[in-house]
């Protein structure tokens, strides 16, 4: 990546939340996985956009 540690931890953010979203989905919590997706796509948009 670039020396922005800006971008990296959104990605990192971004990536974790796609973990949470990956263990609501087995706990049958769609409303909150759908409520990660939004957050998950708005830190990687963050990422890519600082990047």
């Amino acid at each position: 990546m670039t020396g922005n540690w800006t971008a990296a931890v959104m990605a990192f953010v971004a990536l974790f939340m796609v973990g949470g979203i990956v263990s609501f989905l087995k706990q049958g919590l769609k409303k909150g996985a759908l409520l990660l997706g939004v957050f998950a796509a708005m830190a990687t948009t963050a990422a890519v956009l600082w990047w």
